[in-house]
């Protein structure tokens, strides 16, 4: 057996072994797959991978083969969101609205492969979980420009689902019309409240009678139904190929950054403790005494933790009391974390850990059909 001969038997060998360790490896990726469904969780975890690829690139010492490797591993990963993307096509995912809405589209682009169901209401999408019959909700948090969305930071301190994810999704508004309608001729726009708002200038300024609908895709599909060119939709452009409308001026909210934060709620917790930019959402009520929210924000501030967020919300039901909601920097699962909950707890009168979310989850959501084209 030639030198030539010796290196191919030697390389059939490494194959054989790669093959097992292969079917290995994806038996592994079943299983997070698994877990990712059960936990509301996307396929994607770019943190994860990119740590992963520094990680494994320094095992190779040769400085000339390992470019190599990581096209190895790089090409290894495509291959597991591949496969987790299959099974995750049977994962349900509930919002609020229906097809064309905002939080349909953050549900399609967190979960791309979910089935998505749509509800009539925050809490209705909130319950489906609860019960069982959806795996996940997708439920926006707060707008950049009209502040939170109290209804869903009340499911929250009520309600026993975890939130394992944060993700912003950049609002554009458009003015929706029927074919063949003019701008000039619009005299009454229909939307959801807080598009409503954001787009408040906007309509002043051209003196348009505001209607309220539930959510932005019914109100495009109330203004194809009605047929009137007077009558116009503010929604998405994705909505007004859905509903056959036509976009007579785009990008009408009042603020160009306009971004509106989704968390994604689910009944397990995922939670493995978290790196740079990660952090936590607490919900507490406090005694009726004097000082008593400064001494509960002392805690988490002595701790060492950087409060990204502080606000207060009406308890319902209870006249002139309130519970608080703070996001904040860092992981209270660590021993420090621990000690500021412990010392929390001592000055507040009822104290939750509602969710997490990593650094990544603070980044816009990919667009439409990314994560695909990326598997």
């Amino acid at each position: 057996m030639n030198e030539l001969d010796e290196a191919r038997r030697q390389i059939d060998g490494i194959d054989r072994r790669m093959a097992e360790l292969f079917s290995e490896r994806m038996g592994a990726v079943r299983r997070v797959a698994e877990w990712k469904r059960a936990h509301g969780l996307p396929v994607r975890d770019p943190v994860r991978e990119a740590e992963m690829l520094e990680r494994e690139a320094a095992l190779v010492a040769d400085a000339e083969v390992r470019p190599y490797y990581l096209t190895v591993l790089q090409r290894m990963m495509d291959v597991s969101r591949q496969f987790q993307h299959r099974l995750a096509r049977g994962a349900r995912v509930a919002y609020s609205g229906t097809e064309g809405a905002f939080a349909h589209i953050a549900a399609k682009r967190i979960f791309p492969d979910g089935e998505k169901l749509g509800f009539g209401s925050f809490e209705d999408a909130y319950r489906a979980v609860e019960a069982g019959e959806c795996d996940c909700a997708v439920l926006p948090i707060e707008n950049s420009y009209a502040g939170e969305v109290g209804q869903v930071l009340d499911l929250m301190f009520r309600g026993g689902l975890h939130v394992n994810g944060v993700y912003g999704l950049r609002v554009s508004h458009c003015l929706l019309g029927v074919p063949g309608a003019r701008l000039e001729g619009v005299r009454r726009v229909v939307s959801h409240p807080q598009a409503l708002e954001q787009c408040d200038r906007y309509i002043r300024r051209h003196g348009f009678e505001a209607e309220q609908a539930s959510n932005t895709a019914r109100a495009a599909e109330k203004v194809a139904k009605a047929g009137d060119a007077a009558v116009a939709a503010i929604a998405s452009a994705e909505t007004a190929a859905l509903h056959g409308l036509e976009v007579l001026e785009s990008d009408i909210n009042e603020s160009a950054g306009n971004t509106t934060r989704f968390g994604v709620f689910s009944r397990a917790e995922a939670w493995e403790g978290g790196g740079p930019g990660s952090g936590f959402i607490l919900l507490f009520t406090v005694r009726h005494e004097a000082g008593a929210l400064a001494k509960a924000v002392e805690a988490i501030g002595g701790h060492g933790f950087n409060m990204r967020v502080l606000r207060s919300r009406a308890l319902k039901g209870e006249a002139w009391r309130y519970y608080f909601y703070v996001e904040a920097e860092g992981d209270e699962t660590s021993e420090r974390g621990r000690a500021m909950l412990a010392e929390l707890a001592e000055r507040c009168e009822s104290v939750k850990v509602a969710g997490h979310f990593a650094a990544e989850s603070l980044r816009e959501a990919p667009e439409a059909g990314e994560e695909e084209e990326r598997a």
